[in-house]
């Protein structure tokens, strides 16, 4: 089997889909002139692609069943990179929202497809270095993705950002085309119609939820309410439909919750996507807020932390399968730990070096996690769960990023009102002039915005230290004779 030429097909598909969820945050601002949208409404081109690609995930697992994986595969990549296409051209902020909701229907399954597929065709032996190469592509992408958003905006034009799409699903969709031979489907689960429908309006309140909650002032505004009570409503509907229905009939296949080490990996990938997103959506507002960094600078400080993510990845790759999976995640546990409390001591007066170098170390430890916990999560799971399996923690690490997003901002606001009171009493102000006062505020509020997120560092560093313990939960893999990968390749 030509197992290197299927990797590169299989990761530049993941590698756009990863990209995509975080290269076109830059480009709103230049997008909201052009489709003369207001800033409320320019947001929904972020939220109309991660609603319709949480919703969409679990469905991966039903499709490879009814269609074959390689087809499946085939038509998300040819739908994306389409889809992309008329994001290009939209003329209107309709038709972009909705060109973002095909971008997410069609995308979602391409990460946890690509998970399956190199599960798949490496033995368990190498499963170690294969989760290490598509760690590398979920992880880098929504690194990269802010930095080459701002290149491509402001070398040439918003469109281009999702026009870069376009050769290199080309070139995936011709590699899984040649390379991946097709499996037969076997059609043995049932589409639950019902499963399916309070599933997707749980997942899709909860993202409305998390992506609105702020801007909403949260239970302040009734369609918060709303949204909680459709999520609580519709989990319930379906929890309960799913306990009653026999095993096979129902659209999430509750055996997977039988599997411990697969049940501990969902826990920790949803802190790891919490940790390294809120992370991510903190360090980019600080530096252009209250640093004054551009869009592109703030960018290129810190992209770096993805080479981290590179170097760990490789090396880590290696150890998988000789050294105990649970050393190596406290290992990184712990380093991604350090990093975030370097970054709780965060001033108002920066180097660069003090802002890439808490990154980088940030990368290494997040690298270290993300690959011996695909790995061991995976480990006990039957190949023929794969294909659901790896859409359930896709579809876990999304919503932990969500969370996490939601957490910090509202910590931050809510924080830095806090301070600021507390600060403005202690003042003592002896010019009444209104500029002086003017200054005097934005002083203050740029002193409490600095003290907000130092305290969701401080969050972040703790969370991160609480998980430690909890890998005792994992059990190693029983050392047996690693069964053969599937023949999902065609030879050369």
């Amino acid at each position: 089997m030509n197992r290197r030429m299927i990797t590169l097909s299989i990761m530049l598909a993941t590698i756009i889909q990863a990209l995509d969820g975080t290269i076109a945050n830059v480009a709103l601002p230049h997008m909201q002139g052009s489709l003369s949208a207001s800033q409320d409404q320019i947001t929904w081109v972020l939220t109309s692609f991660i609603v319709a690609a949480a919703i969409a995930t679990p469905l991966t697992g039903w499709l490879c069943d009814r269609f074959g994986q390689k087809n499946v595969f085939l038509v998300s990549v040819a739908g994306f990179t389409l889809a992309s296409v008329l994001c290009g051209l939209s003329a209107t902020l309709g038709e972009i929202v909705a060109a973002r909701l095909l971008q997410g229907v069609f995308g979602a399954a391409l990460v946890p497809l690509s998970q399956a597929v190199l599960l798949d065709i490496n033995p368990r032996e190498k499963h170690g270095s294969a989760m290490a190469v598509w760690g590398m592509g979920v992880m880098i992408g929504p690194i990269l993705g802010p930095t080459l958003g701002g290149w491509l905006t402001d070398s040439y034009d918003w469109r281009w950002v999702f026009f870069i799409n376009v050769p290199v699903g080309a070139l995936a969709f011709y590699g899984i085309w040649k390379y991946i031979r097709p499996t037969a489907a076997p059609r043995k689960m049932r589409f639950d119609a019902f499963g399916f429908a309070t599933l997707s309006l749980a997942i899709g309140a909860l993202q409305m939820l998390l992506d609105r909650g702020e801007q909403n002032d949260w239970f302040a505004s009734s369609e918060t309410w709303i949204e909680a009570i459709v999520l609580a409503l519709s989990f319930a509907w379906f929890a309960a439909h799913t306990a009653l229905t026999p095993a096979g009939q129902s659209f999430f296949n509750y055996r997977l919750l039988k599997n411990a080490n697969y049940v501990s990996g969902l826990l920790f990938i949803f802190i790891v996507g919490l940790v390294l997103f809120a992370t991510r959506a903190l360090t980019p507002s600080l530096l252009q807020g209250l640093m004054g960094y551009p869009a592109q600078l703030a960018g290129m400080v810190t992209a770096p932390s993805g080479l981290g993510t590179m170097v760990a990845m490789m090396l880590v790759g290696r150890l998988v399968g000789r050294y105990d999976v649970r050393l190596l995640l406290a290992i990184g546990f712990a380093i991604t730990a350090f990093s975030l409390w370097q970054m709780s001591g965060y001033t108002l007066v920066l180097s660069t070096g003090d802002i890439i170098w808490p990154g980088v170390i940030q990368g290494l430890g997040l690298g270290l996690v993300f690959v011996p916990l695909s790995a061991a999560t995976f480990a006990t799971l039957s190949p023929e769960m794969r294909a659901e399996g790896t859409a359930i923690y896709s579809l876990v690490r999304n919503i932990g990023s969500s969370v996490g997003i939601a957490l910090v901002q509202a910590l931050l606001v809510r924080n830095t009102q806090t301070v600021h009171s507390a600060l403005a009493e202690r003042v003592a102000v002896s010019d009444t002039a209104p500029d002086a006062l003017a200054l005097l505020n934005a002083e203050v509020t740029r002193q409490a915005s600095m003290i907000a997120y130092v305290d969701d560092f401080w969050l972040m560093t703790l969370l991160t230290l609480a998980v430690i313990p909890l890998l005792l939960l994992i059990r190693p893999a029983a050392k047996t004779a690693a069964p053969a990968p599937v023949d999902h390749a065609a030879m050369d």
